[in-house]
Parts: C-alpha cells; structure tokens; sequence
C-alpha cells in the first residue's frame, strides 16, 4: 500500500535523524522548565487553569509545543523529496493523490504525537495522576492536533523549493499560532482584541481541551465536546487544504 510505505519512510528518516529527535524534546523541556520557574508562584493563572504554579499551568502548552515542532518540521521531508527527486517519482508514478497526502501526512503525526506522549514523563512531576480513560482522551486529542498540525506544514511546504522560505514562513506564521494559544498565559487575561483573536486559533481548543483533562478542576474556556468538534472540524479543513494544494501543483505546465 502507497500510503503505508510513505508513512514507514517518515517514520524511518526521522529517528534515524537522532539529533533532531533530541531537540524537538529538549528544547520545550528547557523552555518549560525555565520560563515556569522564573515565574514561579509570582504568577497566578486564576480560575481559567487552577493552579499557582507557573509550570503546573504552563505543562500543556509546553506538550503542544513539542507537537507543533515535530509536526511541522518533519514535512521539510516534502522539500528534501522534490530535491532529491524522489517526490518526482512518486508523482509520475500510478499512485493516488490521497495515498501521496495520507502517507506523509500520518507519518508526521505519528512521529509528532509519541514526541507528545513521551514528554507525558513528566506529569507526576507537576501532580498530574492519568486514568486510563482520561489518558485515552489525551491521546485523541494529540493525535487531533498532530494532524492538522502536519497537515498545515504539509501544505506550506508543498509549494516551497528551498528549507529557507519554509523557516521564514514558520517563524512569521506558526510561533505566534502558538503564542496565541493559551499557552503562556490564560484566555481570560488577556485585552479584548487579543481574546477574540486566542478564540478564532484553533490551537487554543488543544490546548485547553488538555489542560482540562489533566487538571479535571479547573474551569476551562470550552468543554471537551466543544474543544474536540473544533479540533476535528480544523483536522478536516487542514486535510482538505493538502488536497488543493497537491492537485494545484500538478496542474502547472512545466517549465
């Protein structure tokens, strides 16, 4: 099957790649563990998260972290293939589209969402005590944001013919996608503007959605059925965007 062997190569290419492995977990970890403690007790995240520990609060953003970064840097794989010339051969070959988008797609969240679980390590540390139910659901909502995730990097790499545009494109558009998504800092917080724009990000449903399921307490922005249908509907819409752009790159003449 097309689709199953571009997802083993994903998966593949990426641990055999160990440096990157390394920092996609060590560099969320440090940042948590440094932005949390410097802000220690000073800061009081209310109602919306429950807890008076920064790191308590800051735990699942810094998860989401680690998918956001996996799930978008694997698909520079989509960059390095059109290099190397074996995105060419795939093309060309008597392979379906949704097969080409299925495979790349599902490699990247799987390498994204167990980058994600493993960093679940580290829960006990801030008092966090999963059921299996409740560990189940933590696992959907991974899988859903690592998804749409890689389904976004998947097709803002499609059209890109160098890893440096992709870079620029990351930094202008998906860190403050992050930024602003409840992650650093409570919805409730924040100035008018700034509200309606963390309500319209689709991350912010992922990351409450998991706020919610680890600290069961706390009085988050949306339910979990709320937070999940956004979650599902913004994997779709990503998944539907991968298609358009793969049919509109086949469909210029070539040069």
């Amino acid at each position: 099957m097309p689709a199953f062997t571009l997802w083993w190569r994903e998966v593949v290419r990426f641990y055999r790649q160990r440096s990157r492995v390394v920092g996609v977990i060590a560099s969320p970890l440090l940042f948590w563990l440094v932005i949390g403690s410097g802000f220690g007790t000073s800061f009081r995240s209310g109602e919306a998260a429950g807890q008076q520990h920064y790191l308590d609060y800051f735990y699942p953003g810094a998860l989401i972290m680690i998918v956001l970064f996996t799930s978008i840097f694997t698909m520079m794989s989509v960059i390095e293939d059109r290099k190397e010339g074996f995105l060419l051969s795939v093309m060309v070959a008597p392979v379906p589209r949704s097969a080409i988008v299925l495979g790349k797609v599902l490699g990247g969240t799987t390498l994204s969402a167990i980058q994600g679980l493993i960093f679940l390590i580290f829960a006990p540390f801030v008092g966090v005590h999963l059921g299996l139910g409740d560990f189940l659901m933590v696992v959907l909502v991974v899988f859903l944001v690592s998804f749409a995730l890689t389904g976004l990097g998947f097709a803002i790499a499609w059209p890109m013919d160098s890893s440096q545009a992709f870079h620029a494109i990351i930094n202008l558009f998906l860190i403050p996608l992050w930024l602003l998504s409840g992650a650093l800092f409570p919805l409730s917080g924040a100035s008018g503007w700034l509200r309606l724009v963390m309500r319209i990000n689709p991350l912010t449903y992922g990351v409450e959605a998991l706020r919610e399921l680890l600290y069961p307490s706390t009085s988050a922005v949306s339910s979990i059925a709320i937070s999940l249908t956004a979650l599902v509907l913004f994997t779709l819409c990503m998944f539907g965007l991968c298609f358009v752009m793969v049919n509109r790159r086949t469909t210029r003449p070539a040069v």
